[in-house]
């Protein structure tokens, strides 16, 4: 007999190698009915107030939600000082792709189809990482994102993918434009009116959450089966 899964905020630790593990938060709703990854950037972090919205907004709707660290607190720390990390999309790629393969090998999110939502230079982490693994990746959501900086592997992306830009993000707008013509699937650049680039506008961050939560639930396919309730490896 199935049963539901447990609600979680509990930290999860993703093991990359013998050296590198990063810290997440997963959050697990009953009955998930798919679950997105959010890929940070910029020196941000999975306590990030922005994403942190999103993610209660997604929650809601019924997805889990996964939010990590793309750097260990040692790299972190390098990054404060030196600026260098958080514009290393090959290094934040393979963050996000490792983050999905653990999160497939848990049994409590089995048969969940996989979005990404990316902010800032984690959005073109996530479109890397979701050309890299097609069958993997149902969806990618950027918010003020630099899906340019992910180059040639926006053709290659198989995802539907979904650029949500602040309408007074003016130099962000042309970089988004100039990725959106270099996607060949389901794609769409949606402006939020008066939003500037951290969406710190009344209403603006709603819309954002609420765009996001329409492009998962058109495009994240039914979960294939019941998830058990399994403590997280």
């Amino acid at each position: 007999m199935h049963t539901q899964p447990r609600r979680t905020d509990d930290t999860c630790h993703i093991t990359i190698n013998e050296t590198i593990i990063l810290n997440g938060n997963l959050r697990l709703p009953p009955h998930p009915r798919g679950v997105v990854i959010f890929a940070h950037g910029s020196g941000s972090s999975r306590f990030s107030p922005r994403n942190q919205f999103v993610a209660r907004v997604l929650q809601r709707a019924g997805f889990a939600t996964l939010l990590l660290d793309l750097l260990t607190a040692q790299e972190e720390t390098l990054d404060q000082a030196h600026a260098h990390l958080r514009f290393n999309i090959p290094l934040l790629s393979s963050r996000v792709q490792a983050a999905t393969r653990w999160l497939l090998a848990q049994s409590a999110c089995a048969g969940l189809s996989i979005g990404y939502f990316g902010a800032s230079t984690g959005a073109a982490a996530a479109l890397v990482a979701a050309a890299k693994q097609p069958e993997q990746v149902a969806a990618v959501v950027s918010r003020g994102g630099r899906p340019d900086l992910a180059d040639a592997a926006l053709e290659h992306v198989q995802a539907p993918t979904l650029l949500i830009v602040g309408s007074r993000d003016e130099q962000v707008i042309e970089l988004n434009e100039e990725a959106l013509a270099r996607l060949h699937v389901e794609k769409h650049l949606e402006l939020v009116p008066n939003a500037t680039h951290l969406f710190e506008e009344p209403g603006t961050l709603e819309q954002v959450a609420d765009l996001a939560q329409q492009w998962f639930a058109r495009y994240l396919p039914p979960a294939r089966r019941e998830v058990h309730e399994q403590h997280l490896s």
